[in-house]
Formats: structure tokens, sequence, C-alpha cells
């Protein structure tokens, strides 16, 4: 009578979230299907198909790639993000980020290279001669 709907097990991993608390310092690599919430400092890599918030103390120096990331504290290294990044105005980036979206609050400091992923297309002119367009530019 009832049916029971079926949960996604790899979804329900992507909830559970990993937390790095203020004081505590972690060396080495981290590769998890849960978010991360880092307040602490973390010097290696982290994975992630989740989401990665660092806390007003917290620091990360190395690699990490995910899905989304919020960042009020320090980075220093390259940062791969697959959907959106948020600056918050605490926030001091430094190094290579790769992101799709990014947001910055006045007061972050970001210095890095950057490469907005999805940003060029290729659009054919009225002649048939391809030329690139950048995202917002209509045709």
């Amino acid at each position: 009578m009832f049916s029971e709907k079926k949960k996604d097990p790899k979804q329900d991993l992507t909830k559970e979230q990993n937390k790095i608390a203020q004081g505590t310092t972690f060396k080495g690599d981290i590769e998890s299907q849960g978010s991360f919430r880092i307040d602490g400092k973390v010097e290696g890599t982290i994975k992630t198909p989740g989401r990665i918030v660092v806390g007003k103390s917290g620091c990360v120096e190395g690699e990490v790639k995910c899905h989304s990331a919020d960042f009020e504290g320090k980075f220093t290294g390259k940062l791969i993000v697959e959907s959106q990044l948020s600056l918050k105005s605490s926030a001091h980036i430094e190094g290579e980020v790769i992101t799709d979206k990014l947001s910055i609050e006045p007061g972050a400091l970001f210095n890095a290279t950057c490469v907005m992923k999805d940003g060029v297309k290729t659009l054919n002119d009225e002649k048939g001669r391809k030329r690139k367009q950048k995202k917002g530019e209509t045709a």
C-alpha cells in the first residue's frame, strides 16, 4: 500500500560532515564522501564530492578538490571547486583556483591565479567563422 522510497546511499554519504576542530592540526591526505568543516589546520590534500567550509580560525595548506566551498579562513595552494566558491570578508586565499562560479565579499584577500571553467564558448559568426564568447556576452 505504501511504497518506501529507496534512498541513494551515495547521496546520504555527502550529507555526513567531517570536522577538524580549532586547535587541531592534521598533516596528510584526506578523501571522504562527506563534507568538511575545518576550524583547525590541515596540511595536505582534501578530496570530496561534497562541500568544504573553512571557518575564521581554519587554515588549509595544500590541494583541495570539492563540489563547493565557503571560506572565512586561510588557504594556500591549489583549490579546485566544481561548482561555487564563496569567499567571506575574512577569507585569505593564495595560490591557484579553478572554479565554475566565484563570489567574493569586500575585504577578502584573493591573491591567486583563477581559471573560470566553462567561461568561454565557441560561436559561429554570420560568415560561419568560429569565435569565442565570454560568459554573459550576447551573441
